[in-house]
């Protein structure tokens, strides 16, 4: 329920906090993912150790790549899954939202982490093709194999989340490119056994790179604007401000504020314009709130009234 304030000077107030709707998802959402997280990290770790041994044991740059963006996944999954814990403690007086922008920066560090290592692995694929190093074609075949199996297996924990959630999307696209990047290495492994072609293994290792890139640019991006509070790109603020325009009573909308609070929640703040003599009941105000929650999924909304004789008392209002 949302709570209505009316002040001496006709202006009012209405703020839908909408916390248990949102802690109870979030609590469900953690316990389902807590556990996905759990096993997709042992499951990596243990991976990580193989590949990296073999990779240097072999001297294949196409496993070494693939350990280097295993060990970014590793670590991807241990900020998504701290960053969906820290989303879920209480607001403080200090920290009056709580921590869910944690959700926000994780999804932007995880990237960022992503395209680091992918200029690491170039640089050393540029090298490989200069001067070819010979490789293990039936042992890329068989490690990069297993990584299929256990990279697919744990982006398939994170599929239904990943659709409503950035932090958890960068957990799925970390270990959905993985499957694909340890799939590229099993046809570079196949190719040098059958051919003997050495730089097919530095060549899928930019091919590898270039698609990881494509997902990950997007996050970036994304996360970057998420992080300097843009109107998340799930959101019509053009559509929101339509609607507010329409509603009976409003003659003007100004002041339109829609941010997001975390990767899943978005908070909405505005100012809406009605005649000197407009009363604003309780169930006109409740019946906005609850628009823009359904139609536009926005959880957390205030909402100022402005008598036109009084107007708007901020200096940056407008």
């Amino acid at each position: 329920m949302g709570h209505h304030h009316a002040h001496p000077d006709g202006q009012s107030h209405h703020h839908e906090h909408g916390h248990g709707h949102d802690h109870a998802h979030g609590a469900a959402l953690l316990e389902g993912n807590g556990r996905a997280f759990a096993i997709g990290i042992g499951l990596n770790t243990l991976y990580l150790v193989i590949e990296t041994f073999y990779g240097l044991a072999t001297g294949s740059m196409g496993l070494l790549a693939d350990a280097g963006h295993n060990f970014s996944d590793v670590l991807t999954l241990l900020l998504a899954w701290g960053a969906a814990i820290m989303a879920k403690k209480s607001a403080t007086f200090t920290h009056t939202y709580g921590f869910r922008r944690g959700t926000v920066l994780s999804a932007l560090l995880s990237s960022i982490l992503l395209l680091l290592a992918l200029g690491a692995i170039t640089l050393e694929a540029f090298q490989r093709l200069l001067s070819p190093h010979p490789v293990s074609g039936l042992v890329m075949i068989v490690v990069a194999g297993v990584g299929v199996v256990i990279n697919t297996a744990t982006a398939l924990l994170f599929i239904k989340s990943q659709h409503h959630d950035l932090n958890m999307r960068g957990a799925f696209l970390h270990m959905a490119v993985d499957a694909a990047v340890s799939l590229g290495v099993v046809i570079a492994g196949l190719g040098i056994y059958f051919t003997g072609w050495l730089w097919l293994d530095p060549a899928i290792s930019l091919l590898i790179v270039a698609i990881i890139f494509w997902g990950t640019w997007d996050m970036f991006r994304e996360s970057l604007n998420l992080s300097v509070d843009a109107v998340p790109r799930k959101i019509d603020i053009r559509a929101i401000s339509e609607y507010l325009a329409t509603v009976p009573g409003v003659t003007g909308v100004h002041d339109l504020h829609v941010w997001a609070l975390s990767t899943t929640d978005v908070a909405l703040t505005a100012h809406l314009e009605v005649p000197s003599d407009f009363v604003a009941p309780d169930r006109w105000l409740a019946n906005i709130i609850e628009t823009l929650e359904d139609r536009y999924d926005i959880g957390h909304a205030t909402v100022q009234v402005e008598r036109a004789d009084i107007g708007c008392r901020q200096s940056q209002c407008c």
